[in-house]
């Protein structure tokens, strides 16, 4: 039994998520007893890019009209380029993003993936990171931006890139074991 043995995570993301950003947090989920769903726009598969190039693709469990954020205990954001800039855009999908902070469930994004949480209205006053091409993206909205490897605010985890991927692993399944965080909020 692992520490998330208790715990159902929803993966939003799109095709063109960076494929280790996506498959190395899921692996690590799964190891600790972790249910994990992922959800996006459409059903089927989504794709994933690896550094200069489309790879893999991944069975989509639901759609994101399908799913309910009240049966998910975190929400995990996988960056790349391509994929949070289709989620920024998806009134849907923000709704979603919205639901964890207000219910106080954890949240971790990595690399491109808070550009989402920008569009959600979620990073006025929060500490966090990310690659830095979005730091300004970040500033601007209100975020307390920092370099770091791995950054945890109040439940809510980011990292900068997929170097940062074992910190970023270790914190997200000490956040989604702990649970609802007081002091998580839009």
């Amino acid at each position: 039994m692992g520490q998330l043995s208790n715990r159902t995570i929803a993966v939003l993301s799109e095709s063109g998520f960076e494929e280790v950003e996506l498959t190395e947090p899921v692996k690590r989920l799964k190891e600790e007893g972790a249910t994990v769903h992922i959800i996006s726009s459409k059903g089927g598969k989504i794709k994933a890019w690896n550094q200069d190039h489309w790879s893999i693709e991944v069975d989509v469990d639901k759609t994101i009209s399908e799913a309910n954020a009240e049966d998910y205990n975190g929400l995990l954001l996988p960056g790349g380029v391509i994929n949070p800039d289709q989620l920024r855009v998806n009134e849907d999908a923000l709704a979603f993003v919205k639901s964890f902070f207000a219910d106080g469930k954890p949240v971790a994004a990595i690399c491109h993936g808070p550009q989402t949480l920008i569009n959600a209205d979620v990073v006025q006053g929060r500490k966090l990171t990310s690659v830095k091409n979005i730091s300004k993206d970040l500033i601007n909205a209100g975020a307390i931006w920092s370099d770091e490897e791995v950054v945890v605010d109040q439940g809510l985890v980011t990292s900068r890139t997929p170097e940062d991927l074992p910190a970023f692993n270790d914190k997200i399944v000490e956040e989604f074991a702990e649970g609802v965080h007081e002091g998580q909020h839009a």
